[in-house]
């Protein structure tokens, strides 16, 4: 079964507060069978327009990452970060090439 990932592309724009998403989010996301693959760090934007910070979230299936964006816990969270930062949220089924 292929793999499902959460692809986050955030600028933050109030980074005190933002802490308290990153620190809230974690737990739930890894307890949802998440696991946290990129975050933050070192990027360099070639082409097109981007936000200042990546993050990509392996989960088991992509049915699984729905499931973990659309979870209650994880809905209440992420109002933290939609009110700290502006963001672009994917959810994508992986495949080997």
């Amino acid at each position: 079964m292929p793999k499902g990932y959460m692809i986050v592309h955030v600028t933050v724009r109030n980074p005190e507060a933002y802490k308290e998403y990153v620190e809230k989010d974690t737990p739930i996301l890894e307890g949802l069978g998440g696991r946290f693959i990129v975050r933050g760090g070192q990027s360099q934007l070639v082409e097109g327009d981007a936000h200042e910070r990546h993050v990509v979230i392996e989960f088991p299936s992509y049915e699984a990452a729905v499931a973990a964006y659309n979870d209650p816990a994880y809905q209440e969270v992420m109002q933290i970060r939609l009110k700290n930062a502006d963001s672009t949220f994917i959810l994508v089924e992986g495949h080997e090439a």
